[in-house]
């Protein structure tokens, strides 16, 4: 099995409009919308691997393990197999979730940042184009260009700002400065506070992700 004729920008926006990969247990291999962006996306029953390595070693390695197949792409062996083959790292596997654009304005007062220096934003520049940063009383907006073009937000809220529902409003203004496109968050499957914030703002799950980061992530 090769690459298929789909990249995986068009994939995204199908699963933004809730259209997804077929759920028959595949794996498709499409090549990396940039140098910078590698990397697995396990949708329900169906994996994308986005990488510019030989879609046979892909297929061939994960035929390799012994484990359930339609967990294989995110399995730990295959991750560091491909980790190893690229020379890539990567942080966590993330929950992938997608919030449609909303009409209006946000209810929290933002301000937008020209020359933040937020440890939250130096990473956004790492991994992302076109940032923008607003902050509010106790906590801080993201929006960026990140994989395949995306729009990606992330939020941070401080620790003496918490349980008081600003980061579901953070969340919810995010898809009110989008511009009409859909908005992207990637939240570690283990920060149950965030996922639950973006979940109430309205954002769905659609799946898990691999996100694997060169050395200069800011090429390509």
């Amino acid at each position: 099995m090769g690459r298929t004729g789909q990249d995986l920008r068009g994939i995204l926006e199908a699963a933004a409009r809730g259209v997804f990969p077929p759920a028959d247990g595949g794996t498709t291999v499409v090549p990396q919308p940039g140098r910078r962006d590698a990397g697995v996306i396990a949708f329900t029953a169906h994996s994308v691997v986005f990488t510019d390595e030989d879609p046979r070693w892909v297929h061939a390695t994960l035929a390799s393990l012994d484990c359930d197949a339609l967990a294989a792409t995110m399995n730990p062996r295959f991750l560091s197999a491909l980790l190893e083959r690229t020379g890539r790292v990567t942080d966590t596997v993330d929950v992938l979730a997608v919030g449609a654009a909303l009409p209006g304005a946000p209810s929290v007062a933002l301000t937008e940042l020209r020359h933040p220096e937020h440890p939250r934003v130096v990473r956004a520049r790492l991994r992302r184009e076109d940032v923008r940063v607003w902050s509010a009383d106790g906590g801080v907006l993201v929006l960026g260009r990140g994989v395949a073009g995306r729009l990606e937000v992330a939020v941070e809220v401080d620790e003496g700002a918490r349980h008081r529902g600003l980061g579901r409003a953070l969340a919810t203004a995010a898809r009110q400065l989008a511009g009409g496109e859909p908005v992207w968050a990637q939240v570690s499957a283990g920060n149950a506070r965030s996922l639950r914030a973006f979940q109430a703002a309205g954002y769905r799950p659609v799946g898990s992700e691999a996100l694997l980061v060169g050395p200069s992530p800011r090429g390509g």
